[in-house]
């Protein structure tokens, strides 16, 4: 079973590949493509066996990784957004009766758990459309509702509380929740995009679980989009241990022996001496880049554009 965190399915299989020395996960399908500037990579978790293993619920979890998205250009906005949409596209399907109820979780006043809130904000939304003209179906566009309902150290409210009884009452028949992540790889941050079909737990991603939002709980679909915007301080720790180590051991043979046994320990002992030794002064912190800010509007642009592209087939003719 997985034990070091991570939000995304692609990580905790890595994970396991990397302790078990195997590739092969009863209950777990992977499948990779690799387009012009991205990799789009598939898990499926089938079973729960596998969905003990990798510590996720069954569902399909579809990882993009692309370097296009830290950099905020138009062009490099557009490539990442027609790959996002035409994922998306999949799995919404082409009825255009289904109604949609885009959560946008996190923090606004906190930059990098704002993700959610900054897409609902770009999100386009035609429920008061639909109702104000009395319309089931549109050839260009789907009915979309959304909503940035908070956390609850501002609302006093269980976020899960809060989108439960909206469902209840609008009765959309699908809800996608937008929410900031947590990698094991200071690689992915800001870099990568996971969409998944199990639903999400709030505040996950800074190891403040809150009640999942899934089809159990919500009685709808519940498709969730998250980019991994922190990673902690052992993760970071690691990741600079290996590159001051990979420079040393270039450099001079000296002592070389000694690096490369501490590159030789599993990740997952490593991550774990690590905590340790941070854990007696309380220094296991979140760490996220310092262009956070310009990054999280980038990735918002095109988190919304894909979904308003997925959702509202005419978005591109008019």
């Amino acid at each position: 079973m997985i034990t070091r965190r991570t939000d995304l399915a692609l990580e905790a299989r890595e994970i396991y590949e990397e302790e078990q020395n195997q590739t092969d996960i009863k209950g777990v399908k992977l499948n990779t493509k690799e387009l012009e500037n991205c990799v789009v990579t598939t898990v499926d978790i089938l079973n729960e066996e596998g969905s003990k293993i990798m510590n996720k619920g069954i569902g399909k979890y579809i990882t993009l990784e692309s370097s296009l998205m830290k950099y905020d250009d138009d062009e490099s906005r557009e490539e990442v957004i027609n790959y996002l949409k035409d994922e998306l596209s999949i799995i919404f399907g082409d009825d255009k009766t289904k109604k949609t109820l885009v959560i946008g979780l996190g923090n606004w006043n906190i930059t990098a758990d704002a993700l959610g809130p900054k897409t609902v904000s770009k999100t386009l939304v035609t429920r008061h459309i639909f109702k104000n003209y009395n319309k089931d179906y549109d050839d260009d566009f789907t009915e979309v509702s959304a909503l940035s309902p908070g956390v609850m150290g501002i609302t006093g409210i269980e976020t899960s509380e809060t989108v439960k009884s909206i469902v209840d009452k609008i009765k959309p028949d699908r809800v996608v929740v937008i929410d900031a992540l947590a990698s094991r790889k200071m690689e992915r941050v800001n870099s990568t995009i996971q969409i998944s079909t199990a639903g999400i737990s709030p505040g996950a991603g800074v190891g403040n679980k809150r009640k999942s939002l899934n089809k159990e709980y919500l009685g709808v679909d519940v498709i969730a989009i998250g980019v991994p915007t922190v990673v902690d301080a052992a993760t970071l720790t690691i990741d600079v241990l290996d590159t001051a180590m990979d420079s040393l051991i270039s450099q001079s043979e000296e002592g070389s022996e000694f690096y490369n046994m501490l590159k030789a320990l599993k990740e997952e002992e490593k991550y774990s001496l690590i905590r340790e030794s941070l854990e007696p002064y309380d220094k296991n912190l979140i760490v996220t880049p310092k262009d956070i800010d310009e990054t999280i509007e980038n990735l918002s642009i095109i988190i919304s554009e894909g979904l308003n592209r997925s959702l509202h087939p005419g978005r591109l003719n008019n």
